[in-house]
């Protein structure tokens, strides 16, 4: 592999940490950057995954002030989105490259979606966050696992569903549920990655330059999430996440 595309590999990575910190969606940057590389479908998921937790990591520390006050409630969610995560990345592990092709048309739209409706989404969850100060939804915890199973298996939008299950369960402002969506979505991607290390399907020197890339975007990211507005961000990444999915349903489908 030449120099020219670790650099764009690396690149797709600052963007997707900044996005991921910001909006979501990074994934929608990174996994085609890696396919259109020459990484087979699976192998660039889990490549993918390995690459973006310090990017994760650089965001849920920029924006760890928001921790407090809810660090009654991580226990019991970090718990639920580790064992969702591992849940994902084994049925990753045993799932082919083909099947994975078939299935990447959809998980792309299904996240470019999400990803397009987010500010009714968050319009709306905002409004439902700020009616009463009410105990967390005895059903956050296993929704967040089954969040965390997608995540652990592609991950593409899990941070808008994630951000969409805690604006229903916890009750807290956006920016709150926000923080964490961040710590969720880094465990969650750890966990996983841990799995994946001894898969023998990661592409490390891929994986080396874009974890230096994606924790450079957090962390830029999270120092930006509460002074920028995204939107500009969120548009290029839907505009960008449609283009690829329509790309790779004419390429697997048609």
């Amino acid at each position: 592999m030449q120099v020219w595309e670790y650099a764009l590999a690396c690149g797709a990575a600052v963007i997707g940490g900044m996005m991921n910190a910001l909006v979501g969606g990074g994934t929608l940057i990174t996994f085609p950057t890696l396919v259109a590389l020459g990484v087979p479908p699976v192998a660039a998921n889990m490549t993918n995954t390995v690459a973006l937790c310090p990017g994760y990591f650089g965001g849920t520390w920029a924006q760890r002030e928001g921790l407090q006050g809810q660090r009654h409630r991580l226990p019991v969610l970090l718990t639920a989105g580790a064992l969702g995560g591992l849940g994902g990345a084994l049925l990753l592990r045993f799932t082919s490259d083909d099947g994975l092709r078939m299935a990447v048309p959809a998980l792309l739209a299904a996240a470019t979606l999400l990803l397009a409706l987010q500010p009714k989404l968050r319009g709306w969850l905002g409004r439902h966050a700020a009616t009463a100060e009410r105990p967390d939804a005895v059903w956050l915890a296993p929704v967040v696992g089954l969040a965390a199973v997608y995540g652990g298996f592609f991950g593409a939008g899990l941070g808008v569903m994630l951000l969409a299950v805690l604006g229903l369960g916890v009750h807290e402002p956006l920016n709150r549920s926000n923080v964490l969506k961040q710590i969720l979505s880094l465990v969650i991607n750890v966990v996983a990655a841990l799995f994946f290390v001894f898969s023998g399907t990661v592409w490390w020197g891929l994986a080396g330059v874009m974890a230096v890339g994606s924790l450079l975007g957090g962390s830029l990211g999270g120092r930006l999430a509460d002074r920028l507005n995204p939107e500009k961000f969120r548009l290029v990444v839907v505009v960008v996440g449609a283009a690829v999915a329509i790309t790779y349903a004419v390429r697997v489908w048609f």
